[in-house]
């Protein structure tokens, strides 16, 4: 029995409580309710609206994650327009001086414009799916196996190969991965020959992909290294192709076995270690329930893992059924990212569509999809909020929250006239009446036009602009920036 942690949010102080191991993956009993549905459209996608979450609150637990975890098939959606570099590299390889600078220069400015078409792609894929947890899981793996390349093209293909494997097995996904054009550059697998072996992704593979510090040797690295020698970038093409005049032969010894191994012989010895399960047990349970997990749920977790062979449509399905899930530590534990606070808004407006502007707001609220900071991705949690950031987080709130917003919106044109009933509807709609009291009086008095001579009497005329001052008080509330 390990203790919880009282945690604040919004002047809301939750008890502490304990997590009980032997039923803390048991499937929660309870009922849903708009708070708890709420909860799990945050957590398995990026939050709803009102129409949602009343129809998923009125399922249970187990019909609302089947819902989420089946996948409906989506061959029809249409891809975003990339550009591939490949064929202008014959032309680049004849030119020189100004010619080949201003082909260079034309390649990246149409790189940098296919990498923008592909971020808002995204983003209104996010917004707009029938499979909120696909692109969810597909948010993950990115910032997981992280890589940045300046190619549309490929960064398109590895969010693909993410999406193809958002629930699937993550030991194939880890083999695919490790084969990526846009990993194998980022983490110059490419230029990794028998005579030269290159360290860099073999390390990384261990450290931050799937065993963490301290459960590997630096002679393991060395050992990776020379098996993953051979793998080659054809520029031409885009793709990455096996070399066997470029691989090593000789006999390793990696994690304590020994043999003539390939990269693929490396990922298979990996995911035989125990600490395997248990890496990728505690980053979902990070990312989808709470911070620093209890090493007992954590292993809890690690079995399911191994016990499904690492497949992870089940395992996902436990998580999300499980008491620990709806207890009241993992309840608006999570910092919303950038990402998750720009679609979640548009959702929760009940916005059809997300405009470029998003891209540049998501960029100042500290995070730019597809291009990661470093190779251990964005640090996330307290570190999303900062001064600079909030004020970030504010701004887009406003501006998503003008006339035009709130004649799109599929249920602000039915707030009452009401003040006490508009304002009740809009925390219920935003925050799902997580609010302090003194936030909540504020709210009110907004909507009562307090302080405010010019409304004091509520109108057709002046109810956008209390709704719009409303809507941002609201999420500026600190319940709102917490999954």
């Amino acid at each position: 029995m390990v203790a919880q942690t009282r945690v604040d949010f919004g002047g809301i102080l939750r008890p502490p409580g304990q997590l009980d191991s032997a039923t803390a993956l048991q499937p929660y009993r309870g009922a849903l309710d708009e708070r708890l549905a709420a909860h799990l459209l945050r957590r398995a996608g990026f939050g709803g609206t009102p129409d949602e979450i009343r129809r998923y609150a009125a399922m249970s637990p187990g019909d609302a994650v089947e819902s989420l975890v089946r996948f409906p098939a989506m061959t029809d959606v249409p891809a975003p327009t990339v550009f591939d570099r490949g064929p202008y590299l014959h032309e680049l390889a004849s030119l020189t001086g100004v010619e080949k600078k201003q082909l260079l220069n034309r390649l990246v400015h149409q790189d940098v414009e296919g990498m923008e078409n592909v971020r808002l792609w995204w983003l209104n894929r996010m917004l707009t799916t029938q499979a909120p947890l696909q692109e969810k899981m597909t948010l993950f793996w990115h910032g997981h196996f992280t890589s940045y390349i300046n190619y549309s093209a490929m960064m398109y293909g590895q969010n693909q190969l993410f999406r193809q494997y958002a629930l699937g097995n993550v030991r194939a996904l880890t083999h695919a991965v490790s084969k990526d054009p846009a990993m194998v550059l980022y983490l110059n697998n490419n230029v990794n020959v028998a005579k030269h072996p290159n360290e860099n992704y073999a390390r990384e593979l261990m450290e931050l992909f799937t065993l963490g510090l301290g459960h590997y040797s630096e002679d393991d690295v060395r050992e990776s290294a020379r098996a993953w020698t051979g793998l080659r970038f054809d520029r031409f093409t885009q793709t990455v192709a096996f070399s066997e005049a470029q691989h090593d032969r000789g006999t390793k010894t990696f994690l304590g076995r020994t043999g003539d191994f390939t990269g693929d012989d490396i990922v298979d010895i990996i995911f035989a270690q125990p600490q395997c399960a248990r890496f990728f047990a505690n980053a979902l349970l990070s990312y989808f329930v709470y911070n620093d997990p209890e090493p007992e749920l954590v292993d809890g977790v690690a079995a399911l893992l191994r016990k499904h062979d690492f497949e992870l449509a089940p395992v996902m399905s436990a998580i999300f059924r499980s008491n620990v899930f709806y207890s009241d530590r993992a309840y608006r534990a999570l910092v919303k990212s950038p990402t998750e606070f720009v679609v979640g808004t548009y959702k929760a407006l009940g916005l059809p569509q997300i405009d470029p502007s998003a891209i540049a707001a998501s960029k100042q609220m500290g995070q730019i999809l597809l291009q990661p900071p470093n190779v251990a991705g964005w640090p996330g949690g307290q570190n999303w909020l900062t001064s600079a950031t909030m004020i970030a987080r504010q701004n887009f709130v406003v501006r998503m929250v003008n006339s035009q917003t709130l004649t799109s919106s599929s249920w602000l044109q039915q707030i009452p006239m009401q003040p006490a009933q508009a304002a009740q509807e809009i925390l219920s709609a935003v925050v799902q009446q997580d609010a302090a009291p003194a936030s909540r009086f504020q709210l009110e008095g907004v909507m009562a036009g307090s302080g405010v001579s010019s409304l004091k009497m509520l109108s057709p005329e002046n109810l956008e602009l209390r709704i719009g001052q409303a809507i941002s008080l609201a999420m500026a509330m600190p319940a709102y920036q917490l999954n």
